[in-house]
């Protein structure tokens, strides 16, 4: 039985939160939280907070259950609202800089 967590509205690029789904994809969740625990990068913090809070969510469901068995069975990143701003340019131009905010949804579930 899976279990499903969802983090909405962080505020970095959906671009760069994808770099670290990709790295723990199918892995198994020790290994995952162990990878995002140790690295460098600023939205590896949410992203292992939310992957505990899957597998609280997953313990909620089945209380019997083996929790070294648990993998990120499926994890995706989508766009969220984007914020526009105005940013100064040469001889009384302006550009829009857009501070861009994503969604990411996680899915633990036994490998069976």
């Amino acid at each position: 039985m899976e279990a499903v967590a969802k983090l909405k509205n962080y505020p970095t690029s959906p671009r760069k939160m994808r770099l670290l789904a990709d790295l723990i994809r199918g892995l198994k969740v020790e290994n995952a939280v162990a990878i995002l625990e140790h690295h460098p990068q600023h939205s590896a913090i949410p992203l292992r907070k939310l992957v505990m809070s899957a597998v609280s969510n997953w313990k909620q469901k089945n209380e019997a259950g083996n929790v070294e068995a648990l993998m990120v069975k499926t994890i995706f990143v989508d766009g969220a609202r984007s914020i526009k701003r105005m940013l100064p340019a040469p001889q009384g131009r302006a550009y829009r800089m857009r501070k861009r905010s994503n969604h990411v949804t996680v899915i633990v579930d036994t490998n069976n």
